[in-house]
């Protein structure tokens, strides 16, 4: 797996989801745990990772949708 993109905010995150489910790209999001343990303060961000075979249509699929991978 490799990351796709790393945010606090949970609104990209679902709506980057979101996109990737449309287009038939499994994706996993990691950190969620962390994230609520550390009490949804939003310090810690999430990762959301997909197959490695699957990233360069996945970073097309978000940049033509204009989310920032920080890249």
């Amino acid at each position: 797996m490799k990351q796709l993109l790393r945010t606090n905010d949970p609104t990209v995150m679902a709506f980057a989801q979101a996109l990737l489910r449309g287009e038939g790209i499994d994706w996993f999001e990691m950190d969620v745990n962390m994230s609520v343990l550390e009490g949804s303060v939003g310090v810690l961000p999430r990762r959301l990772m997909v197959r490695e075979e699957d990233h360069a249509r996945a970073v097309r699929t978000l940049e033509d949708n204009d989310i920032d991978l920080g890249t």
